[in-house]
Protein backbone atom coordinates (compact mmCIF):
# COMPACT_ATOMS: atom_id res chain seq x y z
CA UNK A 1 0.00 0.00 0.00
CA UNK A 2 1.07 3.46 -0.95
CA UNK A 3 2.00 5.82 2.21
CA UNK A 4 0.41 8.96 2.37
CA UNK A 5 4.27 10.53 3.00
CA UNK A 6 5.63 8.60 -0.01
CA UNK A 7 5.58 10.58 -3.24
CA UNK A 8 3.90 8.20 -6.34
CA UNK A 9 6.74 9.72 -7.87
CA UNK A 10 8.94 7.50 -5.92
CA UNK A 11 7.50 4.73 -6.86
CA UNK A 12 7.25 5.26 -10.47
CA UNK A 13 11.06 5.53 -10.30
CA UNK A 14 11.63 2.78 -8.45
CA UNK A 15 9.09 0.51 -10.37
CA UNK A 16 10.33 1.74 -13.95
CA UNK A 17 14.10 0.90 -12.58
CA UNK A 18 13.28 -2.22 -11.70
CA UNK A 19 11.40 -3.27 -14.94
CA UNK A 20 14.83 -1.75 -17.11
CA UNK A 21 17.35 -3.58 -14.98
CA UNK A 22 15.43 -6.88 -13.70
CA UNK A 23 17.29 -9.44 -15.02
CA UNK A 24 18.32 -12.95 -14.13
CA UNK A 25 21.71 -12.04 -14.18
CA UNK A 26 21.46 -8.54 -12.26
CA UNK A 27 19.28 -9.56 -9.73
CA UNK A 28 21.77 -12.33 -8.56
CA UNK A 29 24.41 -9.43 -9.01
CA UNK A 30 22.47 -7.06 -6.66
CA UNK A 31 21.96 -9.60 -4.30
CA UNK A 32 25.34 -10.37 -3.75
CA UNK A 33 25.74 -6.91 -3.64
CA UNK A 34 23.45 -6.71 -0.59
CA UNK A 35 25.06 -9.45 1.07
CA UNK A 36 28.49 -8.14 0.90
CA UNK A 37 27.14 -4.71 1.96
CA UNK A 38 24.67 -5.81 4.82
CA UNK A 39 25.77 -4.04 8.18
CA UNK A 40 28.76 -2.84 6.08
CA UNK A 41 30.29 -5.89 6.89
CA UNK A 42 32.03 -6.30 3.46
CA UNK A 43 33.72 -3.00 3.55
CA UNK A 44 34.65 -3.67 7.03
CA UNK A 45 36.76 -6.50 5.96
CA UNK A 46 38.22 -4.61 3.07
CA UNK A 47 39.60 -1.95 5.46
CA UNK A 48 41.20 -4.69 7.64
CA UNK A 49 42.51 -6.36 4.24
CA UNK A 50 44.19 -3.08 3.86
CA UNK A 51 45.32 -2.92 7.39
CA UNK A 52 47.14 -6.19 6.90
CA UNK A 53 48.80 -5.61 3.64
CA UNK A 54 49.89 -2.14 3.83
CA UNK A 55 52.05 -2.02 7.14
CA UNK A 56 52.86 0.83 6.80
CA UNK A 57 49.41 2.88 7.42
CA UNK A 58 48.04 -0.07 9.06
CA UNK A 59 46.71 2.66 11.88
CA UNK A 60 45.23 4.72 8.90
CA UNK A 61 43.72 1.44 7.50
CA UNK A 62 42.03 0.52 11.00
CA UNK A 63 40.34 4.20 11.37
CA UNK A 64 39.11 4.07 7.88
CA UNK A 65 37.36 0.89 8.60
CA UNK A 66 36.25 1.92 11.91
CA UNK A 67 34.70 5.19 10.29
CA UNK A 68 33.11 2.81 7.32
CA UNK A 69 31.02 1.14 10.27
CA UNK A 70 30.65 4.29 12.16
CA UNK A 71 28.80 5.52 9.11
CA UNK A 72 26.94 2.43 9.00
CA UNK A 73 25.66 2.71 12.76
CA UNK A 74 24.77 6.81 12.27
CA UNK A 75 22.26 5.56 8.89
CA UNK A 76 21.02 3.45 11.50
CA UNK A 77 20.74 6.21 13.84
CA UNK A 78 18.61 8.76 11.42
CA UNK A 79 16.44 5.38 10.36
CA UNK A 80 15.28 5.29 13.93
CA UNK A 81 14.18 8.98 13.66
CA UNK A 82 13.18 9.09 10.72
CA UNK A 83 10.98 5.49 10.77
CA UNK A 84 10.15 5.46 6.87
CA UNK A 85 8.88 2.51 5.79
CA UNK A 86 10.27 0.22 2.59
CA UNK A 87 8.40 0.16 -0.46
CA UNK A 88 5.27 -1.63 -0.20
CA UNK A 89 3.50 -1.03 -3.65
CA UNK A 90 1.97 -3.62 -5.87
CA UNK A 91 3.96 -2.05 -8.55
CA UNK A 92 7.40 -2.66 -6.49
CA UNK A 93 8.68 -6.33 -6.08
CA UNK A 94 10.73 -7.24 -3.45
CA UNK A 95 13.81 -8.92 -4.58
CA UNK A 96 15.80 -9.87 -1.18
CA UNK A 97 15.13 -9.99 2.84
CA UNK A 98 16.28 -6.96 5.10
CA UNK A 99 17.31 -6.90 8.39
CA UNK A 100 14.49 -3.86 9.66
CA UNK A 101 11.33 -2.51 8.00
CA UNK A 102 12.85 1.12 7.72
CA UNK A 103 14.00 2.40 4.97
CA UNK A 104 15.15 5.70 4.89
CA UNK A 105 18.52 6.75 4.66
CA UNK A 106 19.69 3.41 2.84
CA UNK A 107 22.54 2.13 4.98
CA UNK A 108 24.13 -0.18 1.71
CA UNK A 109 24.34 3.54 0.20
CA UNK A 110 25.99 5.04 2.81
CA UNK A 111 28.17 2.62 4.32
CA UNK A 112 29.31 2.05 0.56
CA UNK A 113 29.75 5.93 -0.29
CA UNK A 114 31.87 6.23 2.66
CA UNK A 115 34.27 3.25 2.46
CA UNK A 116 34.79 4.49 -1.93
CA UNK A 117 35.73 8.13 -0.38
CA UNK A 118 37.84 6.54 2.43
CA UNK A 119 39.13 4.20 0.57
CA UNK A 120 39.97 6.10 -2.03
CA UNK A 121 42.22 8.94 -0.06
CA UNK A 122 44.08 5.42 1.11
CA UNK A 123 44.63 4.14 -2.27
CA UNK A 124 44.98 7.10 -4.19
CA UNK A 125 42.20 5.78 -6.79
CA UNK A 126 38.53 7.25 -6.96
CA UNK A 127 36.66 4.67 -6.35
CA UNK A 128 33.55 6.47 -5.76
CA UNK A 129 32.40 6.01 -9.86
CA UNK A 130 33.02 2.71 -10.05
CA UNK A 131 31.49 1.49 -6.19
CA UNK A 132 28.64 3.98 -5.12
CA UNK A 133 26.28 4.02 -8.54
CA UNK A 134 26.16 0.47 -8.78
CA UNK A 135 25.42 -0.51 -5.31
CA UNK A 136 22.53 2.28 -5.30
CA UNK A 137 20.95 1.08 -8.19
CA UNK A 138 21.08 -2.09 -6.93
CA UNK A 139 19.06 -1.21 -3.72
CA UNK A 140 16.02 -0.12 -6.27
CA UNK A 141 16.40 -3.08 -8.64
CA UNK A 142 15.75 -5.02 -5.52
CA UNK A 143 13.16 -3.09 -4.22
CA UNK A 144 13.87 -2.33 -0.66
CA UNK A 145 14.50 1.57 -1.01
CA UNK A 146 12.84 4.52 -2.63
CA UNK A 147 15.34 6.78 -4.90
CA UNK A 148 15.59 9.35 -2.19
CA UNK A 149 16.93 6.66 0.59
CA UNK A 150 20.25 5.89 -1.68
CA UNK A 151 20.44 9.42 -2.48
CA UNK A 152 20.06 10.17 1.34
CA UNK A 153 22.69 7.47 2.11
CA UNK A 154 25.02 8.69 -0.37
CA UNK A 155 24.71 12.27 0.93
CA UNK A 156 25.27 11.34 4.53
CA UNK A 157 27.89 8.37 3.76
CA UNK A 158 30.02 10.99 1.38
CA UNK A 159 29.69 13.35 4.35
CA UNK A 160 31.38 11.10 7.09
CA UNK A 161 33.87 9.45 4.33
CA UNK A 162 35.33 12.96 3.75
CA UNK A 163 35.53 13.93 7.39
CA UNK A 164 37.08 10.85 7.95
CA UNK A 165 39.63 11.23 4.95
CA UNK A 166 40.14 14.72 5.61
CA UNK A 167 41.46 13.86 8.99
CA UNK A 168 43.51 10.61 7.46
CA UNK A 169 45.18 13.18 5.22
CA UNK A 170 45.30 16.08 7.23
CA UNK A 171 47.96 14.00 10.01
CA UNK A 172 50.42 12.98 7.01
Amino acid sequence: MLEKDTPRGEVAVLSRTQKVLKKPGTVQVARGMSLFGEHSAGWFALGLLGAAVDRERRKDWLVASAGVVGAHAASIAVKRVVRRRRPDHPSVEVLVGTPSRLSFPSSHATSTTAAAVIYSGLTGRNLVPALVPPMLASRLLLGVHYPTDVLAGAALGGVLGGLIRRKLTKKR
